[in-house]
Formats: C-alpha cells, structure tokens, sequence
C-alpha cells in the first residue's frame, strides 16, 4: 500500500468506515483472490489500512497466478501479515494453511479475454471456484464469499429500479461471448450446491461495473480504456454511440459493500452492488472522464463485433444491500476524479524511479 498516497489513504478510510463489522475480522485470517486486480488489490489494501490502525491485525493472504505481479502491485509488503500465494486456477489447491475466510475474486473480466479465449474464460471461472470450494469445505472456512458479475441478469431491458437479486434474464447459450456471464452463473450454482450439500456457508456478490486507479494492463473495458486514455493520451476515443446505460461504482464504495456483505450478509445469498447515484450511459462516463481529465473525445462510429456486449440496460438495484446499513458515498464524477489523480501519482512515481535508476 503507497502509504504517501494522501488520497487513496483517505479513501482507503473511508472504505473501512463503511464496511459493516470489519472489526469481525481482527485475530482473523483472510484469503483474497484475484489479488492483483482493481477489485482485489483494493481489498488487500484495506485490510493492511485496518492492521495499521489496530493493535489485532487481519492475517491476508493474496494469491494470484504470477508472483512477481503479486510483489509489484504491492511493492514487497509481504509481512508476517500479508502473505503472497501463487496460485494457478486450474490446479487443485494444495495451500499449507487455513483461513477463516475467503473472497474469491479471481478471474477475467476482459472482454479481449471472451474474444480470444472463450473455453479458457469458462474453465477458469468454474475450475477455480470448485477447488477453492473443496478447500473451503476441508478446511472449515466461516464464509466463502462469491465475486460474481452484473452480467449475470442477461439481456433483458432493465425493471424501472434495475435488476433485482431475483430477476433471472436471457443469457444466449450459442454465443461464445456469453462464456463469461454463464461461467458466473454456473459458479453462483456451484456455491448453492455446497452450501445445500456441504454445509458451506456461502455468499454471493454481484458488482456493477466497478473502476478504481489499479487498472491492470490487460483490462480493455469501455471505462477502463477511457481512464487509461485519460492519462496516457491526447484524447479518449468512443466506438460506438455510447447508449448503453450501466450502474457504475468507484472501488472505495464497492469493496466496502464485499466486506459487508462477507460479514453480514445472509447464507446462500446474491447482493447487487451498485451505486444508485452512479447510473449513466457509456457515452457520459466518456464525456465525463475527457471533462475532469481536459481531454477531448473522438466519437468513431465502428462496426458492431460479434464479442461486443449484447448489454443495452445494465442498472442494478442494491436496496438489499442498504438494508444491511451500506450505502455509496462517492458520485460518478468524484469516482473518476480520484482514480486518475492516484493513476497520476503512481505514474509520476514510477517515472522516478526510472530516472534515478539511469543515473
């Protein structure tokens, strides 16, 4: 964690004030995967925030496939309380240690991943989530938490407040782009059957389309595209009309939603998290990035591809997860502005470190 970060340092706050009973997990331990990712790695950093402000600390463990990727995003913190895991999905676990806990986070999101890469998409999803599960059941987890997707409700045109953790949308099954929101209904079916048979007490979270300064190299998602180019270039391009109309969440508020969830939420239960503040179209989020960043947007109308989202309406509803005492505080636009600024201060940092090493 960049501890001369002020603002990420205060947004990590802000993020543990609103994660409902996270002093549950003091004495604890906890298994984060996917820990490299914008979703991850934030989680990690606020349970190191917590150890630094408490004299009980969490035990994390942070797994991911690449070490070295696990060592640069967090900068060598290993520690008696931060643990690094290398962890490839497809094989069967074999961790030399117990946790109390597990949020898995794990698996691609990208949708260059769905295009190259269908089979894979699904297997990774499905095969890592069943062996994390039999470890969960042999080791006698408290909670394994689920990081399912918005995705998961399909194609439909969203209900006047957004989908509900009960709606049940089409997903076509004969298109290789759907390898993604099936393999996560198919993990979200995986964890209602050990919760039925095994007796795991299971959860299930389903994000909205979250962004955050920790953008991997890999992501190619609409907002993350739009952030990177933000930074990186002179302008920020637009393919398509840009009218699809998504909930959209800055990291902060979506992670204090997981540990709420993973603390307070009911067994063998979905909770949509989604800021109800933050709903808006493509195009906006674009304009609204280019505004704050002063950049400009070229509007390219490309031809569809058959892997782009056959997503029009992607509103979620999170009255279930106010109902347990969440709720957002940080609007689109402050969202968008404290993700470049810590992108900003990370890049002017790295660029440092370069010049002092060619001295």
């Amino acid at each position: 964690m960049r501890t001369e970060y002020k603002l990420y340092q205060k947004d990590l706050k802000v993020a543990l004030e609103n994660s409902l009973g996270i002093n549950q997990l003091a004495g604890k331990s906890v298994l984060v995967t996917g820990a490299t990712g914008t979703i991850g790695s934030f989680l990690v950093d606020e349970f190191l925030m917590f150890n630094q402000l408490h004299d009980k600390k969490i035990s994390i463990y942070a797994t991911s496939r690449n070490l070295k990727r696990l060592r640069e995003t967090f900068h060598n913190e290993s520690t008696s309380q931060l643990h690094f895991v290398e962890f490839d999905n497809l094989n069967p676990v074999r961790f030399n240690f117990k946790v109390d806990y597990i949020i898995h986070n794990a698996g691609s999101s990208s949708p260059k991943a769905f295009n190259q890469n269908p089979i894979g998409t699904i297997m990774g999803n499905v095969t890592s989530t069943y062996n994390l599960l039999q470890y969960a059941d042999q080791s006698n987890v408290k909670r394994f938490l689920y990081v399912s997707s918005g995705e998961v409700y399909g194609q439909d045109k969203m209900a006047s407040q957004g989908f509900s953790e009960g709606h049940t949308g089409h997903v076509e099954p004969l298109s290789e782009r759907s390898c993604y929101p099936n393999s996560k209904r198919l993990c979200e079916t995986l964890c209602a059957a050990f919760a039925e048979k095994r007796l795991i007490n299971v959860g299930v979270v389903r994000p909205c389309h979250t962004f955050g300064p920790k953008i991997t190299n890999n992501d190619n998602r609409a907002h993350a595209q739009f952030l990177k180019a933000a930074l990186f270039k002179d302008s920020i391009t637009l393919k398509s009309s840009g009218k699809q109309l998504r909930s959209y969440c800055y990291i902060a508020d979506c992670a204090a939603g997981i540990v709420t969830v993973l603390l307070n939420g009911e067994k063998n239960s979905a909770y949509n998290i989604a800021n109800p503040d933050a709903v808006t179209t493509i195009r906006n989020f674009a304009e609204t990035t280019a505004r704050i960043a002063g950049k400009k947007v070229d509007y390219i109308n490309a031809e569809p591809n058959k892997n782009d989202s056959p997503i029009q309406h992607q509103v979620l509803d999170p009255s279930r997860l106010q109902s347990l005492g969440w709720h957002s505080h940080f609007t689109l636009a402050t969202g968008i502005e404290h993700t470049l600024k810590i992108m900003q201060q990370e890049r002017d940092r790295n660029a440092g470190r370069l010049k002092e090493t060619s001295l």
